[in-house]
């Protein structure tokens, strides 16, 4: 098949979890036999190739701004797309929905991975939560189908919209990293320090991370991976900790994320809004033992492999933090546990395998 895949800031990655998410399943379906376009943003991926493992790197416009980038471009690769003869496009982000409108004129079958529940997040102002909300309902009318990656994001959809979805989870990283430049660049040591990745947000609590490691007694750092590109005011307030052991290092990709992935004593993932979230599974992947908010979609990954805090409660999460730092043979259970769990449920062949049935069945291939 002649695949396209949009909606994303393109490959290879450097920003999030759609972007690795792609990265995976584009170079998998290209060793499976497809042709596979994926198209990036110009102010995001400077690639000078034609192809990345095999994957057409197709680089277009966009327009840097919180509320317009992610569908400028969409609509620019909408309409780029419209002139190239793919057998499926497969698009990112509920976002996106009207301009699937684009290659369905031209008969094409588009398949949508609707995300989370981005109405919900704190940086969107009233416009932004209607016209995602919005974008809801055209997901399960524009598209030929659309696919969800957590199971709580399904029942929504089904609930508010009777919209059958095709459920498709996150896949998890396959092995560790054995090198360890990004931890002697940040003067890191094996299991010397608590991890957290996210996307610097409100609703991703970073905050409370930062004041609930403050108050508790160890000589472990607290590592904090990521960035935001528009929550500077947000990301300052964070940087003020007087606390010595919190380090910031911003975004690291590739195999130095794998690196502190593969490192961490125990990682945090303290996010409430959305689905699946990737970094959570990769965490997983890398043989962690995970604690979480206590919201439903971390349930449901984590299942009783991970610990939970009292969702947004700062003084249950020092005090699990303090467990697991006093009790690091906890930590190590935890850690068997949540390997044999991931592998059973979160394998990327396998995830691969059933987007490339899914397409078949759009393209009656």
């Amino acid at each position: 098949m002649k695949i396209a895949i949009m909606g994303i800031r393109g490959i290879p990655a450097n920003y999030g979890g759609f972007e690795t998410f792609a990265e995976n399943l584009a170079t998998r379906l290209v060793s499976l036999g497809h042709d596979v376009t994926v198209y990036g943003r110009s102010n995001i991926i400077d690639y000078p190739e034609e192809y990345y493992k095999g994957v057409r790197i197709k680089i277009l416009p966009t327009i840097s701004h919180k509320y317009l980038d992610t569908v400028a471009h969409t609509f620019v690769c909408m309409l780029n797309s419209f002139f190239i003869n793919y057998d499926v496009v497969f698009v990112c982000n509920s976002a996106n929905a009207l301009f699937t409108l684009i290659p369905r004129l031209t008969r094409k079958p588009v398949v949508l991975n609707v995300d989370g529940l981005e109405w919900k997040r704190q940086k969107w102002n009233w416009a932004g939560k209607t016209f995602y909300k919005v974008s809801e309902f055209l997901a399960t009318v524009i598209p030929n189908a659309i696919v969800t990656d957590a199971l709580d994001v399904q029942r929504y959809y089904h609930n508010k919209f009777k919209k059958q979805s095709t459920f498709i989870p996150y896949g998890a990283p396959e092995e560790k990293a054995t090198t360890k430049d990004i931890l002697h660049k940040f003067n890191l040591n094996p299991d010397d320090y608590v991890l957290y990745v996210s996307r610097m947000e409100p609703e991703n609590n970073a905050h409370r991370v930062v004041r609930a490691f403050e108050r508790v007694k160890t000589d472990k750092k607290l590592v904090m991976v990521g960035d935001a590109p528009y929550s500077t005011n947000y990301i300052a307030n964070l940087k003020k900790t007087k606390d010595p052991r919190i380090l910031f290092t911003g975004y690291v990709f590739g195999h130095g994320y794998k690196e502190l992935q593969s490192n961490a004593y125990f990682y945090i993932q303290a996010t409430e809004v959305g689905g699946t979230h990737p970094a959570l599974v990769e965490g997983m992947g890398y043989g962690n033992c995970v604690l979480a908010n206590d919201v439903p979609e971390h349930h449901e990954v984590l299942g009783d492999t991970g610990l939970y805090f009292s969702r947004n409660d700062d003084v249950d999460l020092t005090e699990k933090m303090q467990y697991l730092l006093d009790n690091p043979h906890v930590v190590q259970e935890r850690r068997a546990m949540v390997l044999k769990h991931v592998r059973s449920k979160y394998c990327w062949q396998r995830i691969t395998e059933q987007y490339e049935e899914l397409f078949k069945k759009m393209t009656k291939v």
